[in-house]
C-alpha cells in the first residue's frame, strides 16, 4: 500500500454536523474528495439542492441532508433516533456546529450561556456517545472534534465560549481514553483566527483586527480550506495511531 491510499476514503460514510458553510462546508468538501459518502446536517440546511449537496454530488459522492436546532436538546435526540435508523453504519463523525455569541461577562445573559453550551458541547456529546456506540461495537471509526485557540486560552468577551471549547478539548481527551483500545480514534482539530461569519465582528474592529494579524506568523487570517488536510488525516486510516490529540491549525499563533 502506496502512502497515499492511506488517506482514501472510499467506501466510508462521514456525518459532518454544521456542514452548511465555512469550516464545515470544507471539512465535508475534503472528506468527500477523499471518496467518502456525506451526511450533512445543519440548523438551517436546505432540504435539497444546497450549495454543499452539489459540491458533494458534482464530485460523484452521495449527500444525505438533515436539519437540526442543536440548541433544542429534543431535536438533537429525535435527529439521532432518524439518522442511526437511516444509516446504521457511520464510520466518521465530525463535530462541527456551533455558535459563539459576544457580551462581556458582566452582561453575559444566561440565555446567551445556555445557547452556546448546548449547541457546542451538550448536542456533541450526545451525537458523538450515540455514534460512537456503534462505532465501539463494530471496533472502529473515526471521530472528529472542531476545538478552538479558546480550548488553551479565555478569549475576551466570550466565556460560554470559551467554557464550551475548552470542555471540547477535555471532552476529546476522555473519549479517547476509552475507546482508543477499541479501534476508535477521537481527535480535535483547533482552528485559530479563520474568516468565517463567526468572525465577522471581530474582522470589523478597527482595533482587534490589526491586533490579531500582528500575532500571527502567517500573516492572515485562515480560509476554511485550510482545514482540509488535516480533517481528511485524522479521518483515515493515516492517523490510526493517532489518539486524544487537539491539533492545531492556526498560521503559528500557538507558537507565539
Amino acid at each position: 500500500m502506496s502512502v497515499l491510499d492511506l488517506f482514501k476514503l472510499d467506501g466510508k460514510l462521514a456525518l459532518v454536523t454544521g456542514c452548511r458553510r465555512g469550516i464545515g462546508m470544507a471539512m465535508a468538501e475534503a472528506l468527500a474528495e477523499a471518496g467518502a459518502d456525506i451526511i450533512g446536517v445543519s440548523r438551517s440546511l436546505e432540504a435539497s439542492g444546497s450549495e454543499i449537496e452539489k459540491h458533494v454530488r458534482a464530485l460523484g459522492r452521495k449527500f444525505h441532508g438533515y436539519n437540526c436546532n442543536f440548541a433544542d436538546r429534543a431535536a438533537v435526540r429525535a435527529f439521532l433516533a432518524q439518522v442511526t435508523t437511516d444509516h446504521p453504519v457511520i464510520n466518521i463523525l465530525v463535530n462541527n456546529a456551533g455558535i459563539i455569541l459576544r457580551k462581556p461577562a458582566v452582561e453575559h445573559p444566561d440565555e446567551y450561556w445556555d445557547e452556546v453550551i448546548e449547541t457546542n458541547l451538550n448536542s456533541q456529546w450526545f451525537i458523538s456517545r450515540e455514534v460512537g456506540k456503534s462505532m465501539v461495537e463494530r471496533g472502529s471509526g473515526k471521530i472528529i472534534f472542531t476545538a478552538s485557540l479558546l480550548t488553551f486560552q479565555g478569549g475576551i468577551t466570550v466565556p460560554g465560549y470559551a467554557a464550551s471549547k475548552g470542555a471540547v478539548g477535555q471532552l476529546t481527551k476522555a473519549l479517547a481514553n476509552e475507546w482508543a483500545g477499541k479501534g476508535v480514534q477521537v481527535n480535535a482539530i483547533a482552528p485559530g483566527y479563520v474568516a468565517t461569519d463567526n468572525t465577522t465582528a471581530l474582522r470589523a474592529d478597527p482595533v482587534r483586527n490589526p491586533a490579531i494579524l500582528s500575532r500571527i506568523p502567517a500573516g492572515r487570517w485562515g480560509e476554511p480550506a485550510d482545514f482540509k488536510g488535516t480533517t481528511v488525516y485524522l479521518a483515515s486510516r493515516a492517523s490510526d495511531y493517532v489518539s486524544g490529540e487537539i491539533v492545531v491549525v492556526d498560521g503559528g499563533w500557538m507558537g507565539r
